[in-house]
């Protein structure tokens, strides 16, 4: 009889993480990875998902969203941070639930992985397709840019983007890494540039009421105003701070992984939210919430430049090519990502060996990354970027919740390991990391729930079927 709770000895991973020689290629400092975090967590997120939290329940209170979400990351980044620098290695939650709860844990995790970088990989290449044609003026063909289920034939800016990051990605980590640097230095120098005009045209009215009043139309439900809308809208705004955790997916490619990853994960978190505060407030206050709800919607930032700021249509433009760049350092660091966990995943058996096969020369997983391209390909190809939507917040939060458990079964179970980094206040902030990224998952909208429920049986189908019976710690 198999034991699904048969726990990876730590032992083993450190040995596997001291084997440079054979595994991925040491080549990232700190900066490198603060630079991938921010890569990974300003995108969609800061550009759609402000304004739509703004309208459907925070207001302008959505600045308070952005501090509930940024404190549940913290405390489940503060966990990450130990086990990044107690055990580098590629896969990230997986990993970290393989040496802490037994596979069965770290499969659900490794499989709800999938939903976050993959699906978040294929929605943010249909998002980069539809503001490529924005800036090109239309020029592409209706039928090129959206796919059968839509009356097009494909997606095909979509996929093109995905093949050049996934060249990029077999190249190396190095190359991978001096792109998104610079993609970073652009969006980010747009978005200081957009906070920095903004802030002169700022309408104090429109911060008043700070939150939706209970009764107002349309806005009925808990989480839809006061206090339960800054939860909805965290809720919301947490696709936003999706990213900082795929920093850890690269902790087997840190040079000091344990100085460098705690550097990387918190140092991303840390400017990203103050810039998503910044944001939101100057965002909020240039145009009124309501307006998000309705003509403001689609291109919210472009909406606010062009109807409140007089003089600096240039800026629309400008953001627009902020959230081209914005999306490609995106997908960019979560294809990478999804790569490291399956590489992982393919070394333990649970998945087909091909997942870790490396470069002879680049030594990338090269097989696995143009697998993920045909199957995060056809799925931006052929399938509206709506369809992902929040199944990969929901994706995100449940590794947050496991990662946050896992420090204080670790501490239990391996109270005398040399730790780098030590998560503070434990099991304060292992417990509040827990629970705080549990409420966001309350909060998303029933529909995602049972999505996600479907993926997860689907999951389960796959561990029993085939995983179980080709995991080399069962056999």
């Amino acid at each position: 009889m198999a034991n699904l709770w048969v726990r990876k000895p730590l032992s083993q991973l450190l040995a596997q993480a001291e084997d440079s020689e054979k595994g991925l290629k040491r080549t990232l400092g700190a900066w490198n990875l603060v630079a991938l975090g921010i890569g990974a967590i300003i995108g969609a997120g800061l550009f759609v998902r402000t304004a739509a939290a703004a309208a459907e329940a925070a207001g302008p209170s959505v600045t308070l969203s952005f501090i509930v979400a940024a404190i549940g990351c913290a405390f489940a980044g503060l966990c990450y941070a130990e086990f990044a620098s107690m055990i580098p290695i590629a896969g990230s939650a997986y990993t970290y639930a393989y040496a802490t709860m037994g596979e069965f844990v770290a499969w659900i995790i490794g499989w709800a992985l999938i939903m976050e970088y993959a699906l978040g990989a294929a929605t943010v290449s249909v998002a980069w397709s539809e503001y490529l044609n924005k800036l090109l003026g239309g020029a592409i063909p209706y039928e090129w840019c959206h796919g059968p289920m839509e009356d097009g034939i494909m997606n095909a800016p979509a996929l093109v983007i995905l093949l050049i990051l996934t060249l990029v990605l077999i190249k190396g980590t190095q190359e991978s890494a001096l792109l998104n640097a610079v993609i970073v230095a652009i969006k980010v120098s747009i978005v200081l540039i957009f906070i920095a005009v903004g802030w002169q045209f700022i309408d104090p009215a429109n911060h008043t009421p700070y939150m939706i009043p209970e009764g107002t139309p349309g806005h009925e439900g808990m989480f839809k105003h006061g206090w339960g809308g800054v939860l909805g809208g965290a809720a919301i705004v947490f696709f936003a701070f999706i990213g900082f955790d795929a920093v850890s997916t690269a902790a087997q490619e840190a040079k000091n992984p344990g100085r460098d990853m705690p550097i990387g994960i918190l140092g991303s978190l840390a400017v990203c939210t103050v810039l998503y505060i910044l944001f939101s407030y100057v965002l909020t206050g240039v145009a009124n919430w309501t307006e998000f709800g309705g003509a403001g919607k689609e291109a919210s930032v472009a909406y606010a430049i062009q109807h409140h700021m007089p003089g600096y249509e240039w800026l629309a433009t400008a953001v627009t090519i902020a959230i081209l760049a914005g999306f490609s350092s995106v997908i960019l660091v979560m294809l990478m990502g999804q790569s490291r966990v399956f590489y992982s995943m393919a070394n333990d058996g649970l998945i087909p060996k091909v997942f870790s096969e490396l470069h002879p020369k680049f030594r990338t997983p090269y097989k696995s990354n143009w697998i993920l391209f045909f199957f995060v390909g056809a799925f931006a190809a052929f399938v509206p970027g709506s369809m992902a939507g929040d199944l990969t917040s929901f994706g995100t939060l449940l590794a947050f919740v496991l990662v946050s458990l896992g420090v204080l079964f670790m501490r239990r179970s391996n109270p005398e390991q040399h730790r780098p980094f030590r998560t503070p206040l434990v099991p304060l902030v292992p417990i509040l990391g827990a629970l705080i990224c549990l409420g966001m998952i309350v909060a998303i909208d029933p529909f995602t729930l049972k999505a996600a429920f479907a993926w997860m049986v689907l999951g389960f189908l796959v561990y029993f079927g085939y995983s179980q019976r080709n995991s080399k710690l069962q056999r």
